[in-house]
């Protein structure tokens, strides 16, 4: 019998572990302190108390310990200090004894009215990875963006971060409140608490088909990537992974029914032997990650278990109507610019792309928007961006540091139909969640001919008539669901589809046709 083979998605997750020890040893930590608090002023009443009141004197009545407080606590300053001392002191532990806002909540409720039909591909059970592989790796200090620190603001609301005010001098209040400034690693956060309030996530190891790493692998990696120190960048990947290998569900099935999610580039994991390449992490190259399905910005040619997701853009809506409200909006958004260009150049590359779109775009200002990102605040104000996007019919979309970039889903989001000038750039990334026909909701220029003649790019533009633009447009608005995080209601759920949707759905599908595939060859 042929192997199945599936286009989108893939991963096998994994296995489980005590995870309920640390909140039993919580909820026994706080009662015996507040036990230890009743005796204590039980004890108290009986020493300050006259002897002729009527607690001392009975012995078949307990201390009202309340009345006792507020009886003597002006006769006594003392002991109302002392009582006030220690009730601080209980609220400073029960605080740092529980996980930031900003963290995933591991208690989630999981829903128990969850029919098979709408699990038809199995459940999935989430890992409790001790902290040192997630929640200690973030900077909790830093919470709102920095051009200088690309670990500010991704801790802050689950990865979406802070709200963008500065987006309400061009939106409409009822929108702006739908845009948040999101770092564009902040990919494992956001799955990390969109997965725990799955609504096929079961607290039960024994009946989940697919298990979820919780392992923020892009940050762990990312705050070494520029020293020269490479066992840094590799220590916490090695350390999870001697972890979940150690986990049953992992040896059941060496880790073909494990996903994660990776908020940085494949070429940031894929560090080689030879001395000369010391960039990045051997982690994807290590054997035990062989098997293991990871949701990724941007994914490597050819590796089935790379499964390339959109980048993190600022829109995340909580409801289907502001999302579709925000879609008419683009739609019907006055675009008095023919094409813009948003970035900076890199002076440090031969040759470098973004230097000659940027300087063709000043040559062109009466058809292209120019937003200079060496000069505009373009990393901590967004509205420099939207503006440009919402107010051009198209947006050129060069190779950004790697072949992809943020930029084309904030383009996209925008209603702005994208150039591209590489394929890479997105045609050999994101299946399933941008159009299957690229010429359906693009505009392709080759990038040599486009070094040979700047000129072409305005050219090949004008020749869209506006019914071609408004087609392709319409394209655009229509996959806005499919390339963004909405966030949840108060409920744990979103009323629409969107990109997290889009690639849970597929990754447990596709582990389901290849647990039947296996079970089929075995009985024939």
């Amino acid at each position: 019998m042929k192997r199945p083979t599936f286009s989108l998605v893939g991963d096998r997750i994994l296995k489980n572990t005590n995870h309920k020890s640390r909140f039993i040893d919580k909820r026994i930590f706080s009662f015996f302190l507040s036990l230890r608090f009743h005796f204590f002023l039980h004890h108290l009443s009986s020493i300050m108390l006259p002897s002729h009141s009527p607690e001392v004197q009975s012995q078949t009545k307990p201390p009202q310990t309340l009345n006792f407080v507020r009886t003597h606590v002006s006769s006594h300053p003392c002991l109302w200090l002392f009582i006030t001392f220690l009730l601080i002191q209980i609220l400073v532990i029960s605080f740092t004894h529980n996980p930031p806002p900003c963290f995933p909540d591991r208690t989630a409720v999981v829903s128990a009215t969850t029919s098979a039909a709408e699990c038809s591909s199995g459940r999935v059970y989430v890992y409790d990875l001790p902290s040192i592989f997630n929640r200690d790796i973030l900077l909790h200090n830093c919470s709102d963006l920095d051009p200088w620190n690309w670990q500010c603001g991704i801790a802050a609301n689950h990865g979406y971060g802070g709200p963008a005010a500065e987006l309400r001098r061009i939106l409409p209040e009822n929108l702006s409140k739908a845009w948040y400034r999101t770092n564009q690693f902040a990919l494992e956060l956001i799955f990390h608490h969109r997965i725990l309030n799955h609504k096929c996530r079961t607290l039960e190891p024994e009946s989940a088909t697919s298990f979820y790493i919780p392992f923020y692998a892009g940050l762990a990696v990312g705050k070494y990537l520029w020293m020269n120190d490479t066992s840094k960048r590799d220590w916490h990947c090695k350390m999870m992974l001697e972890w979940v290998q150690k986990q049953r569900y992992w040896k059941r099935s060496n880790g073909s029914d494990h996903f994660m999610a990776i908020g940085r580039i494949t070429w940031d994991f894929r560090r080689l032997t030879d001395p000369g390449k010391i960039w990045g992490s051997t982690f994807l190259n290590m054997p035990a990650m062989k098997e293991v399905t990871r949701f990724i910005i941007e994914k490597a040619p050819g590796d089935v278990r790379d499964v390339s997701v959109p980048y993190p853009t600022g829109f995340h809506p909580k409801t289907k109507e502001i999302l579709k409200e925000w879609q008419n909006f683009a739609r019907g958004y006055n675009r008095s610019s023919l094409f813009t260009f948003i970035g900076a150049t890199r002076g440090w590359v031969n040759h470098d792309f973004r230097g000659l779109l940027l300087n063709y775009c000043y040559s062109e200002l009466g058809s292209c928007r120019v937003v200079d990102c060496a000069a505009a605040p373009c990393p901590t104000d967004s509205s420099v961006i939207l503006e440009a996007l919402l107010g051009s019919e198209f947006c050129l979309q060069p190779r950004g540091d790697s072949f992809t970039r943020r930029s084309v889903f904030d383009c996209m989001v925008a209603g702005s139909v994208p150039v591209f000038f590489w394929n890479r750039t997105a045609y050999d990334q994101y299946e399933g969640f941008l159009p299957g026909e690229p010429e359906s909701y693009s505009v392709y220029i080759d990038h040599e001919e486009v070094r040979n003649d700047t000129s072409l790019i305005k050219e090949v533009l004008m020749k869209y008539s506006k019914e071609e633009i408004r087609k392709k447009r319409e394209k655009v608005i229509e996959t806005i669901p499919r390339i963004i995080y909405g966030i949840m209601t108060n409920d744990g759920l979103t009323n629409f589809k969107d990109a997290f949707d889009v690639a849970v759905d597929g990754v447990l599908e596709r582990i389901k046709e290849e647990k039947d595939w296996s079970q089929t060859n075995k009985k024939d």
